[in-house]
């Protein structure tokens, strides 16, 4: 692990902008196999206009009120291209329920596990992985570690750079955080939870310590300001000092991001889906760094010319952030569900020089693996040895990428090393 150089001053303590949407706003249906709202329907902010039913179950809500006018085929925010409902918008932005709120401490476990299963409560923190998974195979998990009872673990550590959204959203709704993980406790019939912040956030963690001072089976843990620290093993690791295989539950641990929490509590004291996002843009090419509320399906580009544009002409639009986030070729795609962050960076020219052989990559993997060679195996094809080396426990956190001196895109050669591997398991 490392401390980077994290450049959250921009957007730390700046209000939170609050960004219209257009005249049309694109609703992104990846993976989704039904829709419901049909071209020419009156929608409202919080109806439901499609649903992914594979196998998963995901509503996706409206996030503005107004007409369906069809489907268009578009980048996504994920960097291929997707199908999304678009939806003019009618500027009133008139509210309906999406589904009846929820007492938690009425409600029985299952109750709860539904409900965030109807809610649509996606991973906010980047990932989009529905929530009520981790929930409903919770119960009776046979851990080697902890046969009691299970542990939520909430990761608002945020560790990549630029990035704050988690950070102004715990800040800015404690109590709807704290509400959200007694919520996933009861979910989970866990014993408690502990809440992972990093320890450089001293004034943060004070707010959260107070808050939590009546709640016993709630705990505050600080956590080293180190990259990648934020990624489940690793915060698993520093938490618990245990590994699991292939997932916390073997440890009777239950992560989630600490705005999933909140967008839980959301659902259950309004009754709505995700339908805003709290998103940090940031960068060393954009005007204005800052922290934007925006409604789901509204284009990067419009939310730039709302908050002053770029400030470089040369600029790269990544979705996420620096390290893990996707080059986009443009501005013209949509913000979704689990978008965490918006990062503008100039684009500079890079001076690439063959593998000096120095293992940097290898000595800097979180994962343990070894991205030289699968770098290599990559380039030729070599499938079997891809396999071997165990390129699908990489992350794509960029730290290979980060520490080469010769400034090859490793992390880039792993991810198509990746869906190689994954198209030769298709088969």
């Amino acid at each position: 692990m490392k401390h980077l150089n994290g450049h959250k001053e921009l957007t730390n303590h700046s209000e939170v902008v609050d960004i219209k949407a257009g005249a049309l706003v694109y609703i992104p249906l990846m993976n989704c196999t039904e829709i419901i709202a049909k071209p020419g329907e009156q929608v409202k902010v919080g109806t439901m206009i499609a649903k992914r039913s594979d196998h998963f179950i995901v509503p996706i809500f409206s996030s503005v009120s107004g007409t369906v006018r069809g489907v268009e085929h578009m980048v996504h925010a994920g960097g291929g291209t997707a199908d999304h409902l678009v939806i003019e918008n009618d500027g009133k932005f008139e509210y309906e329920k999406s589904f009846e709120p929820g007492n938690y401490e009425e409600m029985t476990r299952d109750e709860l596990v539904t409900f965030m299963m109807n809610a649509g409560i996606v991973g906010c923190g980047g990932a989009g992985f529905p929530a009520y998974i981790k929930y409903k195979f919770a119960k009776g998990v046979d851990t080697k570690y902890m046969k009691d009872a299970l542990t939520i673990l909430i990761n608002a550590v945020e560790c990549e750079p630029y990035i704050t959204a988690d950070y102004r959203n715990t800040e800015d709704n404690l109590d709807l955080l704290l509400l959200g993980v007694k919520a996933f406790i009861k979910a989970a019939s866990a014993k408690d939870a502990i809440i992972a912040i990093k320890e450089t956030k001293k004034e943060l963690i004070e707010k959260l310590q107070l808050r939590v001072k009546d709640e016993p089976n709630i705990k505050i843990r600080p956590v080293p300001d180190m990259y990648p620290m934020g990624w489940e093993r690793t915060l698993v690791f520093e938490v618990f000092k245990e590994r699991y295989d292939k997932l916390p539950g073997e440890l009777g641990v239950v992560v989630n991001n600490a705005t999933t929490a909140i967008a839980f509590a959301e659902a259950l004291t309004k009754g709505t889906g995700i339908v805003m996002k709290t998103v940090t843009f940031s960068g060393d090419a954009i005007k204005n760094p800052v922290n934007v509320r925006v409604p789901v399906g509204v284009k990067v580009s419009e939310i730039m010319e709302q908050i002053g544009g770029y400030s470089k002409e040369d600029a790269i639009v990544i979705a996420g952030g620096p390290m893990m986030g996707k080059a986009i070729k443009s501005d013209e795609f949509a913000i979704t569900a689990s978008s965490n962050a918006i990062t503008i960076l100039e684009a500079k020219p890079i001076d690439t020089i063959p593998c000096l052989r120095c293992g940097k990559c290898n000595d800097a993997c979180p994962a343990g693996i070894l991205p030289v060679r699968i770098n290599n195996a990559e380039k030729v094809g070599n499938v079997a040895l891809i396999q071997k080396l165990r390129a699908d426990q990489c992350i794509e956190c960029g730290m290979c990428t980060y520490v080469c001196p010769s400034k090859i895109e490793v992390t880039e050669n792993v991810r198509k090393a990746k869906k190689l591997l994954m198209a030769a398991t298709k088969k």
